[in-house]
């Protein structure tokens, strides 16, 4: 069976900025269309395994957010927000000609997936959250903030790799060298045959200013997640997760009782969407949730 083509697709934000996504599948693919948004520095590549995977039965779409891989910088740190990016999936999806998706949200993405809910919840077909509910765990917004756009750039992959093993082996405790060096080839891009932080270092500034503003104070997305309730959700939770904790998914649960949820095991923040327990889930989720 021949593999599920893949394109580029670039389009503009409605304030001009020209942005990026990968396409996989076919756009006359019988599933319900997957739209997956990454989280804070993260971009497309993250979904890669996900996106073949799904592409076989659904065209999924992996948009990189302003900022950050292959779409432009804003000039404006304040422009880095989940507002814009909320705009930017809507003018992604005017562009594509997608009137609804499934749309799977890791962390930062997960909370553009409850802002959209809550703005124009029409285009939600259902959601997968990936390590990331309306609360979050302060502990793991200060780690995030501490080194976000402050990292020292590793000089070479391999340093990429262990740098990455040294900052996160304790909540990914089984991951092979194999593993450690995508991990780095998705966290970094290259230039002149070393690793380059693949996102604006503004974006670090935009968390911390606005970490700041609200002194320390984290909001949480308790009515948007009840907008998002209508629909149906999938949860996904990092077993080492410091973001979404065990008692916040019960939460969840509780306000959402159809909400499916799956644990991966021995990840933190956040899973990579291709542990074969999740993987399950997503697919079993996609066949017998959504009608």
């Amino acid at each position: 069976m021949a593999k599920p083509p893949i394109r580029e697709i670039f389009y503009t934000s409605q304030d001009g900025l020209k942005l990026f996504a990968l396409e996989y599948g076919e756009r006359t693919a019988k599933g319900v269309p997957v739209i997956c948004l990454p989280g804070l520095t993260r971009n497309s590549k993250d979904f890669e395994p996900l996106a073949r995977h799904l592409s076989r039965r659904h065209r999924v779409l992996c948009p990189d957010f302003r900022g950050r891989g292959r779409s432009k910088y804003c000039e404006n740190w304040a422009d880095y927000t989940p507002v814009h990016e909320m705009m930017d999936t809507l003018d992604l999806m005017g562009a594509a000609g997608l009137p609804q998706a499934v749309f799977v949200g890791t962390s930062r993405g997960g909370i553009v997936t409850m802002l959209l809910a809550a703005f124009r919840p029409n285009v939600i077909k259902a959601a997968i959250l990936n390590d990331i509910g309306p609360e979050v765990d302060p502990k793991g917004i200060e780690r995030i903030a501490g080194y976000v756009g402050l990292m020292e750039v590793p000089s070479t992959w391999d340093e990429a790799a262990v740098k990455l093993r040294m900052m996160n082996e304790r909540e990914f405790p089984n991951l092979s060298a194999e593993q450690w060096r995508t991990f780095a080839r998705r966290t970094f891009t290259e230039e002149a045959g070393t690793p380059k932080l693949d996102y604006d270092p503004k974006i670090g500034m935009a968390m911390r200013k606005g970490l700041e503003a609200s002194k320390g104070e984290i909001a949480t997305m308790w009515p948007q997640f009840k907008v998002l309730a209508q629909k149906p959700v999938l949860v996904v939770r990092g077993e080492n997760s410091d973001l979404l904790t065990a008692t916040i998914v019960e939460r969840m649960l509780a306000e959402h009782p159809g909400m499916k949820s799956v644990v991966a095991r021995d990840r933190g923040h956040a899973p990579f969407l291709d542990e074969p327990e999740v993987l399950a889930a997503i697919d079993d989720f996609l066949k017998n949730d959504i009608h």
